[in-house]
């Protein structure tokens, strides 16, 4: 498996689970964030959306963050995600690299 501490600078989107979690997970998001631009990559996080769209809103506004990026950062925990799920497979169809949190 690829480590994405030890790839060229990139565009990184982070997908996470975010729906019924405390604050919508965001300090995990946010220390992805830390963690990635460390190494040099330019991350779109989705955590920094305010509230009070809905949900297919949220969803609609990532699908077009993940066509500006060349990666995908998948936080732990996020197998049961619904929202993460479908931006890894739209990720997929974009031949984007994915990474997991480790």
């Amino acid at each position: 498996m690829k480590m994405i501490d030890r790839c060229k600078p990139m565009k990184v989107f982070i997908s996470g689970a975010m729906t019924g979690i405390v604050n919508h997970n965001r300090l995990a998001f946010h220390m992805a964030q830390n963690y990635l631009e460390h190494y040099g990559h330019i991350c779109m996080n989705p955590a920094v959306l305010d509230d009070g769209f809905e949900y297919d809103d949220y969803l609609n506004i990532c699908l077009a963050m993940l066509n500006a990026c060349d990666a995908v950062y998948v936080l732990k925990n996020s197998e049961h995600s619904k929202g993460s799920q479908r931006e890894i497979e739209f990720a997929k169809g974009l031949g984007l690299d994915i990474f997991y949190e480790e």
